[in-house]
């Protein structure tokens, strides 16, 4: 019994639709996910005064979007606030919410327009580091 070419490449043409069809239905799973973790995302009040001077790394992660920063504290006060690294969808201007986040000396600032829940990453990534200074 002899199996013809366009058989085999009809076979393998079903196999790539199919796994491709797979992949889809996990992206698009993986894309909700991260979007319900970002809703999720709590801030908590913390006083920078407790703090003690230093310069703190803090990171989140949610699947799509990741942000490292390195926040530095003095006098009780967010000095600077560095992003070592943003992975983002289409969240790049949410990286202005760091000078935000120093010149009201709070995590809970209002998010970058068009860039929110990049803006939720980043401000939780500095909450992140301030427990560290705790």
């Amino acid at each position: 019994m002899r199996i013809s070419k366009k058989k085999i490449i009809l076979c393998v043409i079903m196999l790539l639709l199919l796994v491709g069809f797979v992949w889809g239905i996990i992206y698009l799973k993986s894309v909700a996910d991260y979007k319900q973790d970002v809703k999720e995302t709590t801030f908590e009040e913390i006083n920078i005064s407790d703090i003690s001077d230093g310069v703190y790394i803090g990171e989140y992660d949610v699947n799509f979007i990741y942000a490292k920063v390195e926040v530095t504290v003095q006098n009780g006060e967010i000095t600077n606030i560095n992003i070592l690294e943003h992975r983002h969808d289409r969240g790049k201007a949410a990286e202005a919410i760091s000078n935000k986040i120093v010149d009201e000396q709070k995590i809970d600032v209002d998010a970058i327009s068009g860039a929110t829940n990049s803006s939720a990453v980043i401000k939780k990534a500095v909450e992140n580091a301030l427990k560290n200074g705790l």
